[in-house]
């Protein structure tokens, strides 16, 4: 009887010589998903557009904006949406790819380069609206393959629950996760982590998987890792602390601190921990939002930062500058958006440019 290895990963990314690259290195293009799901912000939709299309505008600053649309009639809505803020429409794309919702980091397409940075491929992991919460998410699992059929890229199906916001990369072979996400039995109970870690490194073309443990309160996905710690080169990570001992996430928080300084780099080497506060609770309706910093987005020409109205925005914004010297970090207010319980990160996905 063969093997796990052999069944899963007999042609894996990993194999063929491909690899998931860091968020900072150089973009082709962004995707999103325009948002149109009223129960994701439900009475603030239309308040969403404004911060989002300014989110928009800065990264077509530096790179291709590409957008999945449901119709002719959204495109023509986003369009006006985007003239208003003074968008480079020139650099916008609409891709007529219907969808259930906006988070675009999580059904997206994962893009790998090659090792000479020639080719591309994507995977395509399962979706399943962070353990079949918010059905249906049918359009959302599919849109990887269709971008790959679009742009007639190598296709890969690992035909297991994966999302992008739930995995961090740093360039040089290390994926950041948390197990209160990727080990929750509404993903993949059939794995255990050690399987799961087997296809994070195939799949991605990594040689580590570093374990953080829970994500921070009111995060709906079960922990994802970009609300909580975030690579910024390859060996250096801001990570988000509370500093209101009595304040929920304060406990998780320094146990995540904690697990960071313990862990080691392929060569060896501790991280680099740079602190990030956590602004004040972001509380709408009786419900705690996932409010953080750290759901930051790295493009071309910037780095876009969600802010709150709070008194650590221009501390937070400052702290991410300092690791960023090559990019302008821009905050947009972020108030209404993370009513969606979700932030700029999950909002997009990087496409990587070909190197030659």
């Amino acid at each position: 009887m063969s093997s796990f290895n052999e069944v899963i990963f007999n042609s894996s990314p990993k194999k063929n010589g491909y690899r998931f690259p860091a968020e900072w290195a150089k973009h082709e293009a962004t995707w999103l998903s325009w948002p149109h799901k009223e129960a994701s912000w439900p009475g603030k939709l239309e308040t969403i557009y404004e911060p989002y299309c300014q989110f928009i505008k800065i990264i077509a600053e530096g790179e291709k904006v590409r957008i999945n649309v449901n119709d002719e009639a959204t495109k023509a809505f986003a369009t006006a949406k985007l003239e208003k803020v003074g968008a480079d429409l020139t650099n916008i794309e609409f891709y007529f790819q219907p969808t259930n919702d906006a988070w675009c980091r999580d059904h997206g397409p994962a893009f790998l380069l090659n090792a000479e940075g020639s080719k591309k491929a994507v995977v395509d992991w399962g979706y399943n609206a962070w353990g079949d919460k918010y059905p249906p998410y049918d359009l959302d699992d599919v849109i990887p393959t269709k971008i790959a059929h679009h742009f007639e890229l190598p296709l890969y199906n690992p035909d297991i629950v994966m999302e992008g916001g739930s995995v961090e990369f740093n360039g040089a072979g290390t994926i950041l996760t948390t197990t209160a996400c990727l080990l929750n039995e509404n993903r993949n109970p059939h794995l255990n982590k050690e399987q799961i870690e087997q296809y994070l490194l195939e799949f991605y073309g990594a040689e580590q998987v570093l374990w953080l443990g829970d994500g921070i309160v009111g995060d709906d996905t079960d922990g994802h890792i970009d609300d909580i710690t975030r690579f910024v080169n390859e060996d250096t990570v801001l990570t988000v602390v509370e500093s209101n001992p009595l304040d929920e996430n304060y406990l998780l928080l320094q146990e995540n601190l904690e697990a960071l300084k313990a862990m080691r780099l392929l060569n060896g080497k501790p991280l680099n921990i740079v602190k990030l506060p956590m602004p004040s609770p972001v509380i709408h309706e009786d419900t705690r939002l996932p409010a953080s910093y750290a759901n930051f987005y790295i493009a071309n020409s910037a780095v876009i930062v969600p802010t709150f109205r709070d008194v650590n925005d221009k501390i937070a914004l400052e702290i991410i500058q300092g690791v960023f010297p090559d990019r302008k970090v821009v905050g947009i207010d972020s108030t209404d958006i993370i009513w969606g319980l979700g932030s700029f990160h999950c909002l997009s996905q990087q496409e990587p440019a070909l190197l030659k």
